[in-house]
């Protein structure tokens, strides 16, 4: 997709495309779903295989001049699933995948990130290609009623547009997000399936586990115990897979021959352990840290960690108050100033 030389002299975008082009891999066999999700994922599947059924044979495509296409919205936790089987879906259909780089397609100019998105449906025609638009609640959110700012307008436009896009494209298109609740609603009747990809049970974990590893050349020690790792944690399948590559760094790391290396429980135990961990420290809040702090009063001591994250947020919200204060003061200074040189003129 072309752009012009100041947008890429602005936003340093020189080489990168609209979407990325990938020719898909893995297959629904790289993928462990709970039940639930795998019924509607294999409906899902027997739409895309019987389109030409539906609508060319049986003469439905005559009916229906728009909405031919097939728009899938998968969504669930983070580390599901989806994108896997994305990939999946284009690989059944022995076609490339398109992943749409919001970062090129969004621009800093008025009315270019709807026409970039009108350009990227057109790639999809021109490539026969499934389009993927993952973390799609960033170009897909729900419309502002009565915009008033640019920023506003701007956005429902772009939300017009896709719409509009999507009714018209006649190919596969799959959204994948973390927060369906943010769609337009208008996105509702235009997507085909709703696909929920729930967190996995324990089986599942330990499917998932397992698969993980290379069935011969992954060294395992005997007291590895992947039902009873499924069963303490309820982790979603890319926790595990962070997990089992953080074991075997740990492994890999202790010392002696490599030959004699193994991965123990106690390696995924402690990456599972650190994975959870992380989890926990994207899931602190500064501000919600703040208000604790405030509401215990002045008397009341706080754990030492939120007390600097409420100290942090208070001295940041207060810098930011004394620099309004000093631009609002140089703003009177200035009009002021304004208003000498006009009476000395006159």
């Amino acid at each position: 997709m072309p752009s012009s030389p100041l947008l890429r002299f602005f936003t340093g975008r020189r080489g990168r495309q609209a979407v990325d082009t990938i020719t898909p891999e893995r297959t629904f066999a790289d993928v462990i779903l709970p039940p639930a999700t795998q019924r509607t994922l294999e409906q899902a599947l027997a739409q895309v295989r019987n389109h030409a059924l539906i609508f060319e044979r049986w003469g439905l495509g005559e009916r229906h001049a728009t909405g031919l296409g097939l728009a899938f919205n998968f969504a669930g936790p983070p580390g599901t699933g989806k994108t896997i089987c994305a990939e999946a879906i284009a690989h059944a259909l022995g076609k490339q995948l398109l992943v749409v780089n919001y970062s090129v397609v969004e621009s800093m100019w008025a009315g270019e990130t709807a026409k970039n998105v009108a350009a990227v449906f057109r790639t999809a025609i021109e490539d026969d290609a499934v389009l993927f638009f993952d973390e799609a609640d960033a170009i897909a959110a729900r419309r502002t009623a009565g915009a008033r700012q640019a920023m506003e307008r701007e956005a429902n436009t772009v939300v017009n547009v896709l719409l509009r896009e999507l009714e018209a494209f006649n190919g596969v298109v799959v959204f994948a997000t973390n927060l369906a609740a943010n769609f337009d609603p208008a996105f509702e009747r235009r997507i085909r399936t709703h696909v929920l990809f729930e967190m996995p049970g324990v089986a599942e974990r330990e499917r998932i586990w397992q698969v993980q590893l290379h069935p011969l050349h992954t060294p395992l020690s005997a007291d590895v115990d992947f039902a009873a790792l499924a069963e303490r944690y309820p982790a979603s399948g890319g926790d595990i897979k962070n997990a089992v590559l953080k074991a075997a760094a740990a492994a890999a790391a202790e010392p002696g021959v490599d030959v004699g290396k193994r991965i123990h429980q106690r390696h995924f135990v402690q990456g599972i352990e650190d994975v959870m961990a992380a989890k926990s420290v994207m899931r602190q809040s500064i501000f919600a840290d703040e208000d604790a702090a405030v509401a215990a009063g002045p008397n009341v001591a706080v754990p030492d960690a939120r007390t600097a994250l409420a100290l942090q947020a208070v001295e940041a919200r207060s810098q930011h108050a004394a620099l309004l204060g000093i631009a609002l003061g140089a703003a009177g200074l200035l009009a002021g100033l304004a208003g000498l040189v006009v009476a000395a003129l006159r």
